[in-house]
C-alpha cells in the first residue's frame, strides 16, 4: 500500500486499486463487474467462469491487509441484474462471508440500477462519509470531496522501451488541492478507458489539475493528464 493524503485525510492505495481511509477504518472498491463472464456466456460467448472468485479472492485480500472494518463498493457491482442467480456455491460462499465479516455497503451504478442482492448488506445510491461524496459516476461541476468509479481509468506508461497499460486512478485538485478522485476499476475482467480520455476530463470539472495516480515502488506516481489555463 502506499500513503497519500487526499481530502484533508490520510489513505492508502493497494496495488489492487483498493483505496482505505484510515480514519473510519473504510476500504472502497470500485466496479467489480462480478458475474461479467457468466454474461458473456450466456449470450454465446465462452469465457472461463471463474471471474468472481477472482474478484473476491482480491477483495479479501485488501480486507485482511488494510484491516478494514467497513466496506463501501462504487457502482456497477454485478455486471448485470442476474448476477447473482448465475453465481456458482463457490463465489456465494466468498460473498456471504464478507459481508457477513465487514459493514458493507453497496452503491448502485448503470450495470445493477434495478438493485443489488438483499441480505449482502446495505446499499444506496450514494452515500457521504465524513464529508466525502461516494457515488458510481462523477457528477460534473461538483465541488464537494468525492469519490467515484464508472470509467475504469487505465494509464498508459512506457517502461525500458516498452509500452505498458495499468489501471490508475485519476484525482483532480482544486484551489485547496486533490479532492475528487475516480478509483480504478477492481473486477478481474473489466477493460479500462484512457485516463485521459475528454469523458473523464469533463466529468472532473471544475479542476485546476487533474492527474493519473498508481503505486510505483512504495509511493504514488502521479502523471499529468490535464492543466488549467490562463
Amino acid at each position: 500500500m502506499v500513503p497519500f493524503s487526499f481530502a484533508g485525510e490520510n489513505w492508502r492505495l493497494t496495488r489492487a486499486g483498493a483505496l482505505f481511509r484510515l480514519r473510519g477504518e473504510t476500504l472502497l472498491v470500485a466496479d467489480l463487474h462480478l458475474e461479467k463472464a457468466s454474461f458473456y456466456a450466456s449470450h454465446g460467448q465462452m469465457l472461463p467462469p471463474y471471474d468472481s472468485r477472482e474478484t473476491l479472492a482480491r477483495l479479501a485480500g485488501a480486507i485482511r491487509e488494510t484491516g478494514a472494518r467497513r466496506v463501501f463498493c462504487l457502482g456497477d457491482n454485478f455486471h448485470d441484474d442476474d448476477g447473482l442467480s448465475r453465481m456458482e456455491p463457490h463465489a456465494a460462499g466468498m460473498l456471504a462471508a464478507l459481508t457477513r465479516a465487514t459493514d458493507w455497503i453497496w452503491i448502485t451504478g448503470n450495470h445493477d440500477a434495478n438493485g443489488l442482492p438483499h441480505g449482502l448488506g446495505a446499499m444506496a445510491d450514494e452515500a457521504e462519509e465524513a464529508g466525502i461524496v461516494l457515488r458510481h459516476r462523477a457528477l460534473p461541476g461538483e465541488t464537494r470531496p468525492e469519490l467515484s468509479g464508472h470509467f475504469h481509468p487505465r494509464l498508459r506508461v512506457t517502461v525500458r522501451h516498452r509500452h505498458i497499460r495499468r489501471p490508475c486512478a485519476v484525482i483532480g485538485a482544486g484551489h485547496d488541492g486533490p479532492h475528487r478522485m475516480i478509483l480504478p476499476a477492481f473486477g478481474a475482467l473489466t477493460g479500462g478507458m484512457d485516463a485521459g480520455d475528454p469523458a473523464i476530463v469533463e466529468a472532473m470539472q471544475p479542476a485546476r489539475a487533474i492527474d493519473a495516480a498508481l503505486p510505483a515502488g512504495g509511493r504514488l506516481a502521479t502523471f499529468p493528464l490535464w492543466r488549467e489555463t490562463a
